[in-house]
This record gives structure tokens, sequence and C-alpha cells, in this order.
């Protein structure tokens, strides 16, 4: 039997497109090759298929044009294999809401439909995730501790949110490939400091680790030879702001560099400033930037969850 491709894995068995259903693909510049590839097996699977490039934005959250943003609105699907993320953006919200299913694909490589995390099974991932999302949507508060170093935060009256992988219903939206539960943290709540040694956005893998000090939900500093280049997280408030605790389930993930992937390694967990109103959050800004956080501990209403990495669940 062939192997199936990552290419199919995705059209075909992540979001079930169906012979009666209209797909978008949505790519830029600098993922054309992967979004003509995608285009090739919708175009195959569905009634009809469309593949729309755009510039590539400049920062993850950015909104892309208001042409895209309306020809969103008219598809039952739409896969995103693009460079930055429109996972956080008002145009991936309003064509979900709208009924779309939508699979946001940021910084992609062709590597990754060969092997790593689109490779997992995702029942599996499934599985995983929903508990985690349960304990997140449960919990009141989160700490985190690496190193000596220690952040709390309030998670009160907010709801987890997996991103299984899975997107077979109308409505139903997550990053591709997945494996990951997350929540909005109240954004006055988080205190204290923690240690990005995984990647980062907008630099990739790190070299030497990032601290992180973070005062009344606010990132207030930053050490690590690559700091200034987080230059984006002290224009405004509302970039600074602690938007996002994250939990990696796909024990297919690798740590690539690309932060699509890295988030959703099985045993670790991620941090992210920014825009989170699109899962919860009140908080809108002009970016969402994830750090990964390896082999960290964490406990959810005081009971430990993940020790140094190994998942007690």
């Amino acid at each position: 039997m062939t192997k199936k491709s990552g290419y199919r894995i995705v059209v075909e068995d992540c979001l079930a497109v169906k012979n009666h259903e209209s797909v978008l693909v949505l790519t830029d510049d600098k993922k054309l090759e992967i979004g003509q590839s995608l285009y090739e097996v919708a175009k195959e699977l569905s009634k009809e298929a469309v593949l729309m490039v755009m510039k590539p934005r400049k920062v993850s959250g950015e909104e892309p044009p208001e042409e895209v943003a309306k020809a969103m609105l008219n598809f039952d699907v739409i896969i995103c294999p693009t460079s930055t993320s429109i996972t956080h953006t008002h145009a991936k919200i309003n064509a979900v809401k709208n009924g779309a299913r939508l699979a946001s694909m940021p910084g992609i490589t062709g590597d990754m439909f060969e092997a790593g995390a689109i490779t997992a099974d995702y029942a599996e991932v499934e599985a995983l995730t929903m508990k985690f999302t349960d304990l997140l949507t449960n919990a009141t508060t989160a700490k985190i501790e690496k190193d000596g170093h220690v952040l709390e935060m309030s998670l009160q009256n907010r709801n987890g949110v997996p991103s299984t992988g899975i997107y077979r219903s109308p409505g139903e939206a997550g990053n591709l490939p997945s494996g990951e539960a997350y929540i909005a943290p109240i954004e006055d709540s988080a205190n204290g400091s923690i240690v990005i040694d995984g990647s980062m956005v907008s630099i990739g893998l790190l070299k030497s680790p990032l601290i992180a000090k973070i005062k009344d939900g606010k990132l207030v500093g930053l050490e690590g030879e690559d700091a200034e280049k987080l230059g984006v997280l002290f224009e405004s408030e509302n970039n600074s702001t602690v938007g996002e605790l994250g939990i990696g389930t796909n024990h297919a993930a690798r740590l690539t560099g690309v932060i699509l992937e890295d988030e959703k390694i099985y045993g670790t967990i991620h941090i992210a400033f920014g825009t989170n109103i699109s899962f919860g959050g009140t908080n809108k800004a002009n970016c969402h930037l994830d750090g990964i956080v390896m082999n960290p501990t964490l406990y959810l209403d005081n009971k430990k969850v993940m020790d140094k990495g190994k998942v007690l669940i």
C-alpha cells in the first residue's frame, strides 16, 4: 500500500473535504509551493478549489488584505499555509463564525509533510488534547516552574481550547499540524519569571535561553542574546501582555525552530505575548508571539500535571 502523503492527510483526514464542498487555499509568496501542492489535492477531492496568494504579512496576527478577508466568508473549508500566522486575526474569526472550517499552517515547511507532527496518530493526539483542555477549563490558577524561575497566573472563568488537528464540522478551526490545549489567562494576572529555551517566534531555535520577567500580566524585562529581536513586544502594552498558556500534546512533534510544530511537542508548554481575542481573551495587539519552554513543571490549581516534561495525567 502506498504511503499517504502529508498533503492528502491534511485535506482528506484532518479536514475531511467532501466532493460537494468548496475549498480556499490561502497562501503567500514564501509558501506558494506548499499552497500549490495542497491546492492540487483539494481540487481532486472538492467540488471547487481556489488558490489565493498574498504578500507575506510582517508579523503573526497581522490582518490579511480586505479582499482576502471578504473571500474567506464564501468557502466551506479554508487551508492557510502562510509564513506568519493568521490564527488570531478578525478575518479568521469571521470566516469561522460564518461556518468555515479552517486549518492554519503558519511557517509550515515541506519537510513537515514527510516527518514529524503531521504524521502523528491523531486519535491519540485528540484524546490527550481533550484531557488537558478540560483541566485548563476547570482550573483557576496555573504555575510554571523551571530552573528556579516561577510564573503564576489566573485562569478564572476562562475556557481551555483544544487544537486536535481534526476539523470536520462547520466552524471548527485550529492549527495543522496540531496537538495542543491552550487558554487565555486573565490579562493582568501573570507574575514572576519564565525561561523560554526551545524556540521563539521571530527568532526560531534559541541558542541560549530567554528570561522573561512579567508583572501584572505585562512583559517588563527580557534577557538573552536574542532579546533585541523581540522589540515589537515593547511597542505597546497590548503587545507585551501575556495572552496564552499552551500545552503540547503531539508525540511525533519535533523541535525544528518553526513554532507551528514546536508548540505541539509533547511534554512542553508555551507562553505567548499579544493578541488573544480569538480564543476567549480581551487583548487585541499587533502580534501574537509564542515561546517554547522545554521540560517544564506545571501545576493547575496546585496539582502537578507535568514534572520536568513528564506528563502526569
